[in-house]
């Protein structure tokens, strides 16, 4: 953890961001515990949370900000797996199952993130049936995501790659406001291609012709969605 970043007082119980959590459902003394011996602290822009290969020592909870979540090829390039954000926890399944890291995670943009340790984490799991459940429902959820993507890259071309990444850019964060186009996310051409799968030279070529064929509009790196239905249909979801 960086020197420079500050540390920052956040009490489970108080938190904002627990109704978007598994810890929705917690009791105040299983907040108690969480908040015993947890840091809280905000990160910078590019900072990395923990490295694919290393040991999980808790986990890491999102107080706010977005963190990719991502494997390093053989060729040195990024293939991101998902985008965590406001609410989702990092690290558990490797902590669940005793593995190192399956994979790194950077923070995208400025985040307060809380990190709770093993012990602690596991002491709540274990004594609250209900909180466990989740978990495992969320852990099923993540493989069958895995798996879509898997297929997607298998079997879908890169332009309909691309329609249907920007439609789940769109689902899952949302517009920026109310009665608003644009996508709720800000990310490079690079990271966007590493989440399709392909060089950064082609998404930017495809984005270019979406905006031509009236599919969506670019503002700076943000994306605004002006015909959902074209982008599904783009996506092959009706093939």
């Amino acid at each position: 953890m960086s020197l420079k970043n500050s540390k920052i007082q956040l009490q489970c119980i108080a938190c904002q961001s627990r109704g978007d959590s598994h810890f929705s459902s917690l009791k105040d003394e299983d907040l108690e515990i969480l908040s015993e011996h947890k840091s809280c602290v905000t990160y910078k822009k590019n900072q990395t949370l923990f490295y694919e290969g290393t040991r999980p020592m808790g986990i890491f909870c999102i107080n706010s900000g977005k963190v990719k979540v991502f494997k390093m090829g053989s060729n040195g390039k990024e293939q991101i797996l998902f985008i965590a954000q406001k609410g989702d926890f990092l690290g558990y399944r490797s902590l669940l199952s005793e593995e190192l890291y399956g994979s790194s995670a950077t923070v995208l943009e400025p985040a307060a993130i809380c990190f709770i340790p093993k012990s602690d984490f596991l002491k709540v799991l274990h004594s609250n049936p209900e909180f466990f459940g989740k978990l495992m429902k969320a852990v099923c959820h993540e493989l069958g995501v895995m798996e879509t993507k898997l297929a997607q890259l298998s079997q879908k071309s890169v332009r309909e790659r691309l329609a249907a990444t920007i439609l789940m850019l769109k689902e899952t964060y949302g517009m920026e406001g109310e009665g608003s186009e644009v996508i709720d996310i800000v990310l490079s051409r690079e990271d966007l291609a590493n989440i399709v799968g392909t060089a950064t030279e082609t998404v930017i070529r495809l984005l270019s012709e979406f905006k031509s064929d009236k599919m969506i509009a670019l503002e700076g790196k943000k994306i605004k969605v002006l015909d959902a239905d074209k982008l599904l249909h783009e996506a092959d979801f009706y093939g």
